[in-house]
């Protein structure tokens, strides 16, 4: 009867408590007299459903880093940034620091930086290209071998023998 009288006098402890603050005590238990513990939270307690949620809301513009802390009752702002750079879209080693007007060296250090990124898909592709080149003349061969084993022509014609005859005539 005691513990009833106290409890209708004194609210909740929770009613006193930001949204983040309610997220990291356990209720307390009323009828076994346990009192308010503080538990510390872990990166397991943040499905990756519920990260990659939060970062499509931000990538897409809804709400702000801030606001997803809030809304979401995430302690630090450096949690939601740190799902940002790894679960997130943006090219965070290309960003630009700042909305500032940028001096001519920061233009010219930004340059600089797209031609190596320029440079690097150049290389990419030359590579690719080369490993098309090289894959086509192994098919080749690999054509040109099998019709001489069974003395068959597995290639198509260029041209048709009606085409042929048309060009012929015209000439």
């Amino acid at each position: 009867m005691k513990r009833e009288v106290e409890f209708l006098i004194q609210p909740p402890f929770f009613y006193c408590l930001s949204r983040p603050e309610i997220a990291l005590h356990k209720k307390r238990k009323i009828m076994g007299g346990i009192k308010n513990q503080y538990v510390k939270r872990t990166q397991k307690d943040y499905s990756m459903s519920l990260k990659l949620s939060i970062i499509s809301e931000i990538e897409r513009g809804d709400i702000s880093v801030t606001s997803a802390t809030k809304k979401y009752g995430i302690q630090g702002r450096s949690t939601v940034v740190g799902w940002l750079r790894k679960y997130g879209t943006f090219d965070w080693e290309n960003q630009t620091p700042s909305n500032m007007p940028k001096s001519k060296d920061q233009k010219i250090l930004e340059l600089e930086q797209k031609i190596k990124v320029l440079e690097k898909q150049k290389a990419f592709l030359e590579k690719q290209a080369e490993q098309s080149d090289m894959k086509a003349a192994f098919f080749d061969m690999m054509v040109d071998m099998a019709e001489k084993e069974y003395n068959i022509s597995i290639r198509k014609n260029s041209l048709p023998e009606q085409s042929t005859d048309s060009v012929k005539k015209t000439k």
